[in-house]
């Protein structure tokens, strides 16, 4: 069954000087300030459409590397993921990044390189970036 996920953006002014509201509408969890200046330059307690992304990114890939271990047999004791998106002026999106380190009992440094791939290129937001360049650096912890 699909599920539908919502939020809205209410924005005043030009781009360049004007500002926005974003809020997160299915989970209720709040509204935040969004500029171009967020985006472009520094966040400054703002927030932009590459960090919405990179959250997203992050907690996407977690949950797929989650899905692919348990496939596999294994469960993480731990999996932290940090993705930085790259914004470009006039440019666009240009990549995404994942940091990815986790502690798995039982798997060997080989299996989880194959399953943290696999869950890179899985995970329905990496499919959705697919237009961009997506890297990653994944650390084995014991």
């Amino acid at each position: 069954m699909a599920t539908v996920r919502s939020a809205h953006t209410v924005w005043n002014g030009d781009l360049f000087n004007g500002k926005g509201d974003v809020t997160l509408d299915s989970s209720g969890l709040g509204t935040y300030d969004v500029t171009w200046k967020a985006r472009a330059e520094e966040a400054n307690g703002k927030t932009s459409p590459e960090e919405l992304i990179a959250a997203a990114h992050s907690a996407c890939f977690s949950m797929a590397f989650s899905n692919a271990l348990a496939e596999a047999g294994k469960t993480a004791d731990r999996i932290e993921t940090s993705a930085d998106v790259t914004f470009v002026p006039g440019t666009g999106i240009t990549g995404s990044h994942l940091k990815v380190t986790a502690v798995v009992p039982g798997l060997t440094a080989e299996q989880f390189d194959d399953i943290a791939e696999a869950a890179k290129t899985g995970c329905p937001v990496s499919q959705a970036l697919a237009g961009i360049d997506i890297t990653m650096d994944a650390v084995l912890e014991s």
